[in-house]
């Protein structure tokens, strides 16, 4: 299945939504999107993976230039991601660099 990237950023809260499979060959796809909200500075980052049904190493490098590019100062949430992506997060660690959340709330992520 393709990866489709959509994002948006708007006050200073960028929104990624990735869906189908996070492989090699769509890496680039995902980078040019992070790249393109980290031109805007925002504050915040919310990766909305619940569309995502699989994610390889080449992903998790992005995941990883997504919190390098951005820097410390902005908060990255992923949303809603399935079992196995969640899975890969935490056989890395990077659960601990992100808010992991079930679904989109906004009270936490837009507060």
């Amino acid at each position: 299945m393709a990866l489709s990237v959509t994002s948006e950023v708007s006050n200073g809260l960028a929104k990624v939504a990735l869906n189908g499979e996070l492989d090699a060959g769509a890496a680039p796809d995902f980078k040019a999107a992070i790249e393109k909200v980290a031109a805007e500075k925002p504050g915040k980052l919310v990766l909305m993976l619940g569309g995502l049904a699989y994610m390889s190493s080449a992903g998790l490098r992005v995941l990883i230039f997504a919190k390098q590019k951005l820097g410390a100062a902005t908060q990255i949430f992923v949303v809603g991601a399935q079992p196995s992506i969640v899975e890969t997060l935490e056989m890395t660690g990077f659960q601990h660099s992100v808010v992991m959340l079930p679904e989109y709330d906004a009270a936490r992520i837009e507060g």
